[in-house]
Order: structure tokens, then C-alpha cells, then sequence
């Protein structure tokens, strides 16, 4: 965490001093050459017209330069040196400045252009230097000086002031970046708390969640995430109980059974028989419920073989073979409608157990004398499958909970008649690993009624 709000904090200062350094340079570097333009073209103008006015003297003295100067009324600069056409001054006021323009001034007599403008000192110095040239060639130079401290210090203040903000908003933004950070660890420590709450257990908890932003959006995930992990460990308890209990049931009357015939002696042959055969019967029981779990554990493992063409039609007709003789015991009448060329991509095992599933719960929770009728009809798109019986039906507030793990309408019921409650989630687990549906209504005047649908294939799936 200490790494991330360093990382967080140092990137809001690189940023804020990169800003602050744009902030500093750019505006100030501006305004200098903005006044290096206007100085340049302030100086070149007036040496332009001076020049101009002495290029019309027969020769450059100081009398005739004078009287110029005095008709211009060239003033305001800081020193003014007019040459002749041997770079010697003619005129110079301000002679105790030095020779230091000197070098510019011979660079005008040779017909040479020189300005300089430079900001240092708190102050602009700026100086041109240019010929004077007539037709019949040049007769001598002009040299203009300035030195200007008002524009410098209105820009120095400018640079003070910027600076001064320049303070305020590093500090506010140091003292903002500082709380944006700890708003940020605190709602993420918030977050890890939380994960580490329901790692240890406690599926129950919620974390609140405020705002509209990404971390609020991840703060909604995880909830939901864990209403998920809540719903899968409720499914989890529940499953291992009603396993157990499965499994503990017949065993204990396995166990039962087992003891009556060892702790008594002289038990009559026709009464061992019996329970040997009820040991059996529990033993099919018990065998029958132990495949369910592991057809089921194997689907929750994605572990699918692949699909193949499956003839709907000879399916149903195998299992009503095997389901017969239980019709027959129940005096259940079977009614058939199967239409040919009802084929679909999955396995011939999964077909049968949800055929034989639905027509052996139609048969087993049926009145006496009742019937089933099945149904298989295709079209261009889906081959459907319906699968109705006049049984007791299922209430429509159970109809939701149908097709959970071990659940029964009644309980008593579905165990009398050897159901585990595993039968239709089977069912439904391999309906819709096949990319089908499964829905199940109330079949007119009693009765329930079970569609299955599945996507009709083409003849380039089935090889056909």
C-alpha cells in the first residue's frame, strides 16, 4: 500500500512541477521577446529616419549632425553616436560610455546592420547600429542606445506575482494530492479489509459502497461477487447434507438389515431371503444415487465428450423399452408421436438420461390406471420433445426449485418411489450443456408436461 500512494504522490509532483515550471518560463520568455520585437522595431525605425534625414548632407559634421538631431527631435535614448565615413564619431552624447559600441559602429560604416537587445540586470539594454548610404556611396554610420529598466521591472513584478501563486498552488496541491491519496488507500484498505473478511468465511458481509466512480463500480462487483460466493456455499451445505443424508438412509437400513440376520439365529430361509433381497434393493438404491453424484460432479467439471448425431426418435424407443415392465407393474398406459428425422448434436448417454429421466418420473409419479404422452416434433429451427403424464403434478410455487440438487415436491413421496431428487438436475445440467432449454407447465386437468427444445443442426454438423 506504501507503494502505491508514493507512486500516487510522486506522480502528482512531477505533474505539478512540470506545471509550475511551464508556468514560470513560458509567460516570462513571452513578454522578453515581445519586447526584444518592439525594441527591434522601435530602434530600426528611428535609425532609419535619422540616417535617412543625414544622407541627405553633402558631408557629416558635428554642426550639420546637430542640426538633425535638434530638427528630429530625436530624444529619450540613453546615447546617440552619428560617424563619418571613416567610423570616426562626429557626435556622441554620451562620450564617457566608452568604446564599447565602437564595434558595431564599424561594422555600420562597412554597410553592415547590428542590433542587439539583451534582459539582464533588471533591466533591457538595446542598441542598432545601421549606414548611412547615398547613391554615391556610404558616408557614415548611426549608432542608438537604450537602456529601459520600467519595462524590466513591470515584468520582474509579473515574474514576483506568478511566482508568489506559483507557492500557493504548490502547496494546495501538495496538501490536495496528500488527501486525494488517503481518500484513495483508505477506500482501497477498505476494499482489501473486506476481500480478507470473506476469505475467512464470512459470505454474509457487504461492502458499502459510495459514489459513482470506478472504485464504487469494483466495490458493486465485489458484493455481487460475493452474493454469488453466499448462493454457491448455501448450494454447497445444502448438497453435502441432502448427500448425506442419501447415502446415510440406505446404508443405515443396509446396516439394519445386516444386523437382524446376524444377531439372530435360526431365522426362517424365506425371512433371510427377503432381507437379502431388501439389502439389494438398497444396495441398486444406493449405486444409483452414488452415479448420480458423479454424473453430476463430472458436468460441474466441464468434463463433455464430444457431440455427435443422436436419432431422438430411437432414443425414446429404447428407453421405453426398459421403462415398460414399470408401466405395466403401474398399470400406466404410454402414448407415442415420434416424428423421423428428429436428430440433434450431443451424446447418445446424455439423450438417454434426460429421455429416460422424464419418462421414468412420468411413470413413477402417476395414479394408477394414468397415462403419458410423448411427443417429438421438429421444424426448420428446433426439435422439440414433450413429455406429459396425469400424475400429482407440481405445484406452480415449486416449479422454480425443480431442477435443483435434491430437491422433491414431496418428500415422502419421491422417497417410497426411490427417487434421489437428483434426476431432473441431471436433466437439466446436460439440456443445457447441449445448448437446449427445458420448461416444465401443468398438464390439463392434472398432470405435469416437461418440453425440451433443442437447435435443429445442419447438414454440414450432422454429416447427413
Amino acid at each position: 500500500m506504501k507503494s502505491i500512494r508514493f507512486k500516487i504522490f510522486a506522480f502528482m509532483a512531477v505533474l505539478l512541477v512540470l506545471l509550475l515550471v511551464m508556468l514560470n518560463t513560458l509567460p516570462m520568455s513571452s513578454s522578453r521577446d515581445l519586447v526584444f520585437e518592439e525594441k527591434h522595431s522601435s530602434l530600426s525605425g528611428r535609425a532609419a529616419i535619422l540616417a535617412s534625414s543625414l544622407s541627405g548632407l553633402e558631408r557629416i559634421t558635428e554642426e550639420s549632425a546637430g542640426e538633425v538631431l535638434g530638427l528630429l527631435d530625436v530624444d529619450g535614448y540613453d546615447r546617440i553616436v552619428i560617424t563619418d565615413e571613416a567610423g570616426k564619431p562626429v557626435y556622441d552624447s554620451a562620450p564617457a560610455a566608452g568604446t564599447e559600441a565602437m564595434g558595431d559602429v564599424l561594422s555600420a560604416v562597412t554597410g553592415k546592420t547590428v542590433f542587439r537587445s539583451s534582459f539582464k540586470d533588471g533591466a533591457f539594454t538595446s542598441s542598432f547600429a545601421m549606414p548611412v548610404a547615398t547613391s554615391a556611396g556610404l558616408m557614415g554610420a548611426v549608432y542608438l542606445y537604450e537602456h529601459d529598466s520600467e519595462r524590466a521591472e513591470i515584468i520582474l513584478d509579473i515574474q514576483s506575482r506568478i511566482l508568489t501563486v506559483s507557492v500557493v498552488i504548490g502547496f494546495a496541491a501538495i496538501v490536495l494530492s496528500v488527501l486525494f491519496s488517503e481518500v484513495l488507500m483508505h477506500r482501497l484498505k477498505e476494499l482489501v479489509s473486506s476481500m480478507r473478511i470473506v476469505a475467512g468465511g464470512d459470505y454474509k458481509y457487504r461492502l458499502s459502497v459510495h459514489g459513482q466512480d470506478e472504485l464504487s463500480e469494483l466495490g458493486e462487483e465485489f458484493n455481487a461477487l460475493t452474493a454469488r460466493l453466499e448462493d454457491t456455499e448455501t448450494q454447497r451445505r445444502r448438497f453435502v447434507s441432502d448427500a448425506s443424508h442419501e447415502l446415510k438412509t440406505p446404508l443405515a437400513s443396509i446396516r439394519l438389515l445386516a444386523d437382524s440376520l446376524l444377531q439372530n439365529d435360526g431365522v426362517p430361509m424365506d425371512t433371510v431371503k427377503e432381507f437379502v433381497s431388501d439389502i439389494g434393493h438398497e444396495a441398486e438404491r444406493l449405486q444409483r444415487t452414488t452415479e448420480k453424484l458423479l454424473d453430476l460432479s463430472r458436468r460441474d467439471d466441464g468434463v463433455l465428450v464430444a457431440p455427435e448425431p443422436v436419432d431422438v426418435k430411437q432414443v425414446t424407443i429404447d428407453a421405453l423399452a426398459l421403462l415398460k415392465p414399470l408401466a405395466d407393474e403401474k398399470k400406466v398406459r404410454i402414448r407415442c408421436s415420434l416424428e423421423d428425422g428428429s436428430v440433434i448434436m450431443a451424446t447418445t448417454d446424455d439423450m438417454f438420461h434426460i429421455v429416460f429421466n422424464l419418462m421414468e418420473n412420468a411413470v413413477k409419479y402417476n395414479v394408477e390406471g394414468g397415462s403419458v404422452n410423448i411427443d417429438l416434433a421438429s421444424d426448420d429451427e428446433t426439435v422439440n420433445l414433450s413429455v406429459a403424464d396425469t400424475g400429482i403434478g407440481i405445484p406452480e410455487e415449486d416449479r422454480l426449485n425443480i431442477f435443483s440438487r435434491f430437491y422433491r415436491v414431496d418428500k415422502a413421496r419421491s422417497r417410497e418411489a426411490g427417487g434421489s431428487g437428483l434426476g431432473l438436475s441431471i436433466v437439466h445440467d446436460a439440456v443445457i450443456a447441449h445448448k437446449g432449454s427445458i420448461t416444465v407447465g401443468q398438464n390439463k386437468p392434472q398432470g405435469s408436461v416437461f418440453t425440451v427444445s433443442f437447435p435443429r443442426p445442419t447438414s454440414e454438423e450432422t454429416g447427413i
